[in-house]
């Protein structure tokens, strides 16, 4: 798939420091599947030189890549990855940008912290959800564990901040079931307890109530399947919208059942919805425990479950870190920073 040659070091002496500088070559066949790597005037390899601080030069289908050893070893897996994605149609190349790349990078990252002495190509994953608009890998460490709990067990706990995929990649495992015929429904649903609000006080009926508490849902809904699709399934019951409230003294059976927001919920609610799997069901639990608006006094029912089902081995409970963060980069900054404020 790629060729490694001409690798030169030289020896520099700098302030009586000697600093060896190294270079190798990559090659690749296809100039169409380049073009589209380096981006519009070659933008991504821009990026890419700042974001690892290596100088990479492009000569046709060759590229140059110079700098440091680790720094060199990350942009040859980087690009060779991304390059063997791109020919293997695992990624979609309309949508393709720069953050493919910082994708590679944080699964490397995740995998081996040195590159000096690990400098082989990742495998590339088969992991992927498809639905009806596109198709979803995950772009992180934390994510791959996520999809792979998601695929092998029935009740899967996702706890982490706000941006790393929990809902989104939920909808995405429920709406490939769905449309691979391996459940009926998608059932979602969450506490609506949220910042003092209760559904008494919000205007118009129980679907107007609950929208605004689903937005987040909605909007990954819309991103994977045709608008009029989604609607109809509204309506025909393959997919059901509903507070956390109506979900007592039901039984789901064939069923993809997504609870988001959990950590708003009480113990009773929470042992309440962890009941209702029926035959050829499958659940997940959502939450982001540093975003609990209980009142106070008032224990979680996501962090007392968590506790209590931690030793059973058919539940998965993934924890999902600042790093898997998808969102703009200064999202996972601001996460950390609040993480340490609060440890101090």
């Amino acid at each position: 798939m790629y060729l490694i040659f001409n690798i030169k070091i030289e020896s520099l002496d700098v302030l009586n420091y000697k600093v060896k500088k190294e270079e190798i070559s990559l090659e690749f066949p296809s100039n169409s599947l380049i073009a589209i790597l380096v981006g519009h005037h070659s933008i991504n390899l821009v990026k890419l030189e700042k974001l690892i601080d290596v100088n990479i030069n492009l000569f046709g289908n060759q590229f140059n890549i110079s700098g440091n050893t680790e720094n060199i070893n990350k942009a040859k897996l980087i690009i060779t990855n991304v390059y063997n994605k791109l020919s293997l149609k695992k990624t979609n190349i309309s949508e393709f940008d720069f953050s493919n790349f910082e994708t590679e990078l944080r699964m490397l990252q995740g995998i081996s912290s040195n590159f000096k002495s690990n400098p082989k190509i990742v495998q590339k994953e088969d992991l992927k959800f498809e639905t009806w608009k596109k198709t979803i890998i995950p772009k992180s460490v934390g994510q791959k564990k996520y999809f792979e709990a998601l695929n092998n067990f029935e009740l899967v706990f996702g706890l982490g901040p706000a941006g790393t995929g929990k809902s989104y990649l939920a909808v995405a495992k429920g709406i490939h079931m769905l449309k691979k015929g391996l459940i009926e429904k998608i059932i979602l649903t969450r506490p609506a307890v949220e910042a003092g609000e209760r559904l008494g006080f919000l205007p118009g009926d129980m679907k107007e109530k609950i929208d605004p508490y689903l937005r987040p849902i909605y909007d990954a809904l819309y991103e994977m399947m045709p608008p009029d699709r989604v609607e109809k399934k509204i309506q025909s019951g393959e997919i059901e919208i509903a507070p956390l409230a109506f979900m007592r003294g039901r039984t789901f059976t064939n069923s993809f059942v997504i609870v988001d927001e959990a950590q708003n919920t009480s113990s009773i609610q929470m042992k309440m919805v962890l009941t209702r799997i029926g035959k050829g069901s499958r659940m997940v639990i959502n939450g982001d425990l540093s975003q609990v608006d209980l009142p106070i006094g008032q224990i979680s029912g996501l962090n007392e479950s968590k506790k209590i089902l931690s030793k059973i081995k058919d539940i998965e409970i993934i924890y999902l870190e600042a790093n898997d963060v998808i969102r703009h980069p200064i999202v996972t900054k601001i996460i950390k920073a609040y993480d340490n404020f609060n440890k101090n």
